[in-house]
């Protein structure tokens, strides 16, 4: 075993690896960017090596920094985690050449890998079945839309690099097919540094089932499947193991599908085999079809620990310090069902956009496992995945499980930055997913109703108010502080409550549309006669009502300005924090409501920006490749004539 590792990466992988290597007694290493000096993966190693500016090309994705300091070190091996370096080749190749050990596959493997029409191709070799569509080189835009012609509409256009939904387009229209090309082959470029794509058969129904494999670079074997059919957009939300409906012979033979690819290119390590399932008629064993290989750990793979009870992360220390495959196929078993939400800092009701702010306050329920880089006080950063963390639930049963997320999801506490939490929740409690009955188009045919099924509840929005008002504190709830004045207004930013007090412990608040009594009774609140389980936390970035569907209320702030309002739809402003990609008009130019006016790079992803109404273009304030803050104007349209 390893004496010293360095981990090359951030955020909730590097801490995941340091809980492991700690367990091993195998010393740590951690790399950090100036955004990253305070973070809890660098508080938990036990040495810490600083990389550069907070861009991934100046600190994470500098393989040379990243070897240089691992040699300083005295590490003996590179843990690359899963994203930034992790499938390069190349890298792999430099950290062998300078006498480290990597802990993944070797260079040839991730290169078999890597492009996905080469992997289709070899995939077909080893028998293992294959999506039908185009792989091929030419990148004609008239030949792909041939090629999509006769493979049948619709069709997925999907980047030959990377992964996590990047380079991705669903085209059900030929009329289509040309502009979602351009932006598929944009993306892909930005993202992987590559334009190429092929194009697939869509199919319609279809569920993700991906099989986890662990090889020492001779045999393999397969530690079973998880469902990763719940997803928007391409990007994975909720995760599970084993697959809801899978057969025994489904299984048995999608398994060894899987170590099949993994013993054809030689593989070491832990990696993950996807499929596209037909999910159209249950489950069938001629029903699957190869997509891609990952080859890397997967950020869900704490569900198939908890079924299995093995630690990945250990395997892959043992086998990269040169032990064979721990266990034979033989060996592994499943044991009950487990479940991984990914909480993220992200804007729901505004299409899910990034968010960023810094965590005012961050309590997780007990009885969950859970896989976090932040801690209260810390700040979402622009510059990575707004990923504040994985909760990952295990019971008996599919059904307990589930149950059990819920519950972990609803005591789930963050306040500082919008979250997905409330939409999350309303995932579980999705009459379809709750049967089972899963595959990769149910949040969109359903995204209305998750959304609102996620938006607040007045009966919290009263507590929020109880407490903008001082009156959650122990003194005043219990009775022993007179609340003064008896009647008066409650404002905050965006809303305002009149506020009655009736007694002690007890108040009636007015919102305008609905009127509510609040008590505080038996150490808990009562809204309307009916007992709640919300707590109401004060922090400084206000008030927030917890334990259902979260309510926060920032403080009223008579001196903010909201450069929104004053804009009005004339002024286009950014979202988030971001690069400029792409400027689309220019001054003087004539748009109609729902135009494509700029296009935002953020949080890895594109984002488009458009117009909120007919008009003309009066001032471009942007432009290619400025980097921008949240709420920056953009584009300004003439004003309107009255």
């Amino acid at each position: 075993m390893f004496d010293k590792i360095l981990i090359a990466n951030r955020g909730e992988i590097a801490c995941r690896i340091i809980d492991s290597c700690r367990r091993l007694g195998v010393g740590t290493v951690a790399v950090f960017s100036d955004a990253d000096r305070a973070a809890r993966h660098v508080a938990m190693a036990d040495e810490a090596v600083h990389l550069g500016g907070p861009a991934p090309a100046d600190s994470y994705l500098r393989g040379d920094a990243i070897i240089q300091a691992a040699r300083d070190c005295g590490a003996q091996a590179i843990h690359p985690g899963y994203g930034f370096l992790s499938e390069n080749p190349d890298f792999v190749d430099a950290v062998e050449a300078a006498g480290l050990v990597f802990i993944g596959p070797s260079a040839k493997a991730i290169r078999a890998m890597g492009l996905k029409d080469a992997a289709k191709a070899l995939m077909e070799e080893a028998g293992v079945p294959v999506v039908p569509g185009y792989h091929g080189s030419n990148q004609d835009p008239a030949h792909l839309a041939q090629q999509a012609d006769d493979i049948g509409y619709p069709v997925l256009i999907k980047a030959v690099a990377g992964g996590g939904g990047k380079g991705m387009r669903r085209v059900d229209d030929p009329r289509d097919f040309a502009d979602a090309l351009a932006s598929a082959q944009s993306e892909a470029k930005n993202a992987f540094g590559n334009p190429d794509v092929l194009i697939e058969k869509y199919v319609l129904q279809p569920r993700h089932i991906e099989v986890q494999v662990f090889g020492d670079g001779h045999r393999a074997v397969h530690l079973f499947e998880r469902d990763c059919s719940l997803q928007r957009r391409h990007q994975k939300v909720i995760e599970e193991a084993p697959a809801p409906g899978m057969t025994e012979d489904m299984r048995k033979t999608m398994g060894a599908a899987a170590v099949r690819a993994a013993e054809a290119i030689g593989y070491k390590g832990a990696g993950t085999i996807e499929f596209i399932v037909d999910g159209s008629d249950g489950l069938r064993s001629d029903g699957f079809w190869f997509m891609e290989m990952n080859t890397r750990l997967q950020v869900e793979h704490p569900v198939t620990e908890a079924i299995t009870g093995i630690d990945l992360v250990e395997w892959q220390l043992r086998v990269a310090a040169g032990e064979a495959l721990p266990a034979r196929q033989e060996d592994l078993t499943i044991t009950g069902h487990a479940f991984e939400a990914r909480l993220y800092a992200e804007d729901v009701p505004a299409g899910f956009l990034p968010a960023t702010g810094r965590l005012a306050h961050l309590n997780f329920p007990d009885g969950a496992r859970i896989e976090t880089g932040v801690r209260q006080g810390d700040t979402i950063s622009p510059w990575y995945d707004p990923m504040i963390a994985k909760i990952v639930t295990y019971g008996a049963t599919r059904a307990i499980a589930l149950r059990a997320l819920e519950s972990a999801l609803v005591d789930t506490e963050v306040a500082g930055s919008v979250t997905n939490v409330d939409f999350l929740i309303a995932l579980t409690r999705h009459d379809g997913f709750r049967k089972g009955e899963v595959d990769t188009g149910l949040i969109g045919r359903d995204l209305d109703d998750l959304i609102a099924a996620a938006e607040p509840d007045p009966r919290a929005r009263a507590l929020a108010a109880i407490g903008l008002a001082g009156l959650a504190d122990a003194d005043v709830k219990g009775g022993a502080t007179m609340w003064q004045p008896l009647r008066r207004t409650i404002a905050w930013e965006g809303g305002q409550a009149m506020l009655e007090v009736l007694g002690p412990g007890a108040a009636r608040v007015d919102l305008g549309d609905s009127i509510h009594e609040v008590r505080w009774q038996g150490d808990r609140w009562w809204v309307d006669d009916a007992l709640r389980r919300n707590r109401i936390v004060s922090h400084d970035a206000g008030i927030s009502v917890f334990g259902g569907r979260t309510v926060h209320l920032t403080r009223h702030d008579p001196l903010a300005r909201d450069a929104a309002s004053a804009g009005g739809d004339a002024l286009t402003l950014s979202p988030m924090p971001g690069l400029v990609k792409a400027v689309h008009v220019t001054a003087g130019q004539e748009v109609k409501a729902g135009d494509r006016l700029a296009v935002l790079e953020a949080m890895k992803m594109e984002h488009s920006l458009t117009a909120a109404r007919d008009g003309t273009v009066a001032e471009v304030l942007a432009q290619a490749g400025d980097q921008v803050e949240a709420g920056a104007p953009l584009i300004r349209l003439e004003e309107e004539e009255a």
